[in-house]
């Protein structure tokens, strides 16, 4: 997480971006390959920090994976270890969805408590819970964890007590291969959740009801392959309209879903910004040259305000005309980039869950530093807005969920550069031919 990002502030971003399919539904579905008998094409797939070490955990399962293009091939290979990694896991919270493959594919999984940004409690117990109801057994040694299902998974109605994205998935997972009918209540209805539930059924699997509060899987023995492109990343795309809003300037973002995007565009309209539809998948932003006050701005889930989005959009209301409250409701040290917006000048407050923003006539370039991927992604929207030069320390956070930010960012104009050369980025100029297997391995492309 040692890196650097620099920018230099005060230009006004324009152009178009075409979105990168999502971070938090490639993720998943990475694991969720385990559960394939044949190889899997995900398409576009952006090269992110997470990705690799999920890369990780599934070549320590005994996946074969290799890159062709933009491309991510994956297929069954030799028999791997019921241990995860502890490296790959404690750096991210989604190692947790290797619980349910791993389970379906050895009977057993031991892995350390998942990693991830520091974001307050986030616990596994609706995971473990419902997996418990579907016949698996959990037994922890300190932050050791073993589960197992010596005879296999069962069907059950099973009731999550909040709508846990995580859970979600976790158990959609767990149900796909599952003997009998699950019936999922009070799920989670997020656009990731029902990317999943797309993949999953592009494999062979029988869902009825993801995007609802109940999720109806009817177990099958065996999923075959397949090609799929995720949906598009919605917080990537929050995070270019809230730089472009940040600088009053104008921006198209091609490649998105405008009906995900809808509580961040209420927000942006609420704060001066013209927002129009242009066709089906995709929409235009023009920026006042100072915004008025977000008001107040409640982050929960789906289809509330996305958390994620919630400090990057906070960051574009900096030095609004007006004052602005961004509360969220899911996450309890969301706003850990507050320390950075009040180095750069802002006027801002943490109290609790809550960050209130006062006017701020202007920003200064500051050395920040990141304590999470979107707080670090917040400090570069704020950085836009500075003049002069700002230096965002612990950056790699960010590499997490924005393939290259900087690039994206001068793409639109703006002065950004990581400092000095980083082997990630020689990495992604690198193309790795895939191995015989999947050259040969038929019907897996995607038109």
């Amino acid at each position: 997480m040692g890196e650097v990002l620099k920018i230099w502030g005060g230009v006004r971003l324009e152009g178009e971006v075409w979105l990168p399919p999502a971070k938090n539904s490639v993720l998943p579905i990475l694991a969720a390959s385990l559960l394939c008998d044949g190889p899997v094409r995900l398409r576009q797939t952006p090269r992110l920090t997470d990705v690799e070490n999920s890369l990780a955990l599934l070549r320590a399962a005994g996946m074969r994976t290799a890159w062709e293009g933009e491309d991510l091939l994956l297929a069954p290979g030799r028999a791997g270890e019921s241990a995860l990694p502890d490296g790959p896991v404690r750096a991210m919270r989604s190692s947790v969805f290797y619980l349910a493959p791993m389970l379906h594919r050895m009977g057993e999984v031991r892995m350390t408590m998942p990693g991830g940004c520091r974001l307050g409690p986030r616990p596994i117990d609706i995971h473990l819970e419902g997996l418990a109801c579907m016949g698996a057994a959990a037994e922890w040694k300190g932050e050791q964890l073993t589960l197992s299902a010596p005879r296999g998974l069962y069907g059950a109605e099973f009731a999550l007590r909040l709508p846990s994205v995580g859970a979600t998935e976790t158990l959609m997972m767990a149900a796909v291969k599952a003997k009998g009918i699950t019936v999922l209540r009070g799920a989670a209805r997020e656009p990731e959740v029902v990317d999943l539930a797309r993949f999953l059924m592009a494999a062979g699997a029988h869902i009825c009801g993801a995007g609802t509060s109940t999720i109806w899987i009817q177990g099958r023995e065996r999923l075959s392959g397949a090609a799929f492109r995720p949906v598009t990343d919605r917080i990537v795309a929050a995070t270019v309209l809230a730089a472009a809003a940040a600088t009053g300037g104008s921006v198209t973002l091609r490649r998105c879903v405008p009906e995900h995007l809808e509580p961040v565009v209420e927000v942006l309209t609420r704060g001066g910004c013209r927002i129009r539809r242009e066709g089906p998948a995709a929409l235009t932003l023009a920026a006042p040259a100072r915004l008025a006050g977000a008001g107040w701005v409640t982050a929960g889930a789906y289809p509330a305000f996305p958390t994620d989005a919630a400090p990057v959009l906070a960051a574009a209301f900096l030095t609004a005309a007006g004052p602005s409250y961004f509360e969220d409701t899911v996450f309890e040290h969301r706003f850990g980039c507050a320390a950075g917006f009040s180095a750069l000048g802002g006027r801002a407050k943490v109290r609790g869950r809550l960050l209130e923003l006062a006017p701020a006539e202007r920003l200064q370039g500051a050395a920040v530093s990141a304590a999470d991927l979107r707080g670090g992604a917040a400090l570069a929207v704020a950085a836009l807005q500075a003049q002069g030069e700002s230096t965002i320390a612990q950056a790699g956070y960010i590499r997490r969920g924005y393939g290259d930010l900087a690039a994206l960012l001068r793409s639109l104009g703006a002065r950004a550069e990581w400092e000095g050369k980083t082997e990630r980025e020689n990495e992604g100029k690198r193309r790795t031919k895939p191995e015989k297997y999947f050259s040969e391995a038929g019907g897996i492309s995607l038109p």
